[in-house]
């Protein structure tokens, strides 16, 4: 299977970058969480200049953050410093939206979006809207302003609904998932993809731009010698996840029960502690304020009690290095083809656990 590596948007990314170069990781991705973090498009440019051959990546942009013609001319500006490197996600904005104390856009208006970015990406005009205004939009640019020969990878993001996922196969498009390590949820998801795709009429080269890879995004964590699965080392190096779903959790669970009851009583006290330790309820208004500081970021050793168990096996792999390659291969026979770490503690030492560990 291919690795790489998903960071957060910040000065000297583009060392992290070049490290992961050097050790064969095959992309590079950059976060775009604006309230969270610093802006990927800034930060990939300067990955661009200080690499060659990495792949690099937004995971994931979404039309809840941008407009189209803003987010194409992104895309194709750095497509103009790195050619044929490039990688968009895009999703419905979940986190990104949450972390405004707003809600994620809809998958009808992700599609619309999805469309836009492939066509003008590739140098072809697209319909564009503002209300009920609409127009036919392309790049006017003259000179090497933009990129628009040179394909971009468009992948969309998809966790357990099948929305994304069928959206991902009208538009040919590939997948990226959060924690995603479910084989059968895998399946589930390419099964989802592959109808969509029989049922859509493809123009002629509506997709030739497109690729249909599909990626995951988790946390790695390599015991050593009678290391506890369970202990302090592992849980700081997963518990950036499992504090993100517990989020996720806190600031949804009182709008949305048929979530609350996939949990199970001891992640929903989890879930109880989290927003009492950070001084909030699951309705106020403001808790987004409180619950996504820090957001995917190093854990606090007093939080380290909220790092359960059972999230730590559902959303990151931990074990030893056979451990490890048995649950990688059966993601990849469920058809992942890339593994992206988020490393937080020492990522340049992550990173080349992960090169070592799949080369």
């Amino acid at each position: 299977m291919r690795a790489g590596v998903v960071v957060a948007a910040q000065p000297g990314v583009e060392d992290l970058a070049v490290r992961a170069e050097e050790l064969g990781l095959h992309s590079f991705w950059v976060n775009d969480t604006p309230m969270v973090h610093g802006d990927p498009f800034v930060a990939l440019s300067l990955c661009a200049k200080a690499t060659s051959r990495i792949r690099l990546g937004i995971g994931v942009t979404s039309p809840a953050l941008r407009s189209a013609p803003a987010a194409a001319s992104g895309l194709a500006s750095l497509n103009a410093l790195a050619p044929g490197r490039i990688i968009c996600g895009v999703g419905t904005g979940n986190t990104a939206r949450r972390t405004l104390g707003m809600r994620p856009t809809t998958a009808a208006r992700l599609e619309e979006f999805t469309v836009a970015l492939q066509d003008l990406c590739a140098g072809r005009s697209t319909e564009y809207r503002e209300g009920d205004r609409v127009r036919e939009i392309r790049f006017l640019h003259a000179g090497a302003h933009v990129n628009t020969a040179d394909p971009i990878e468009f992948v969309v993001a998809a966790l357990l609904g099948p929305k994304a996922a069928a959206v991902a196969g009208r538009r040919g498009t590939g997948l990226v998932s959060f924690g995603l390590l479910d084989p059968t949820a895998w399946h589930a998801l390419h099964d989802t993809r592959r109808h969509a795709a029989r049922g859509t009429p493809r123009a002629p080269d509506a997709h030739a731009d497109s690729r249909a890879d599909s990626y995951v995004v988790t946390s790695l964590h390599l015991l050593g010698e009678d290391e506890d699965p369970h202990g302090d080392a592992a849980r700081d190096a997963t518990g950036h996840l499992v504090l993100s779903l517990l989020a996720f959790a806190a600031d949804t669970i009182a709008g949305t029960p048929a979530f609350a009851e996939q949990l199970g009583p001891e992640e929903r006290e989890a879930v109880r502690r989290l927003l009492d330790r950070r001084g909030t309820t699951a309705t106020a208004p403001d808790r987004h304020t409180k619950l996504y500081p820090n957001y995917l970021g190093p854990i606090a050793p007093q939080d380290r009690d909220l790092v359960l168990p059972s999230l730590m096996n559902a959303l990151a792999l931990v074990g030893t290095r056979d451990d490890l390659l048995a649950r990688i291969t059966t993601l990849e026979q469920a058809g992942v083809d890339e593994l992206l770490i988020q490393p937080v503690i020492d990522p340049p030492a992550e990173m080349a656990r992960l090169a070592k560990l799949l080369t």
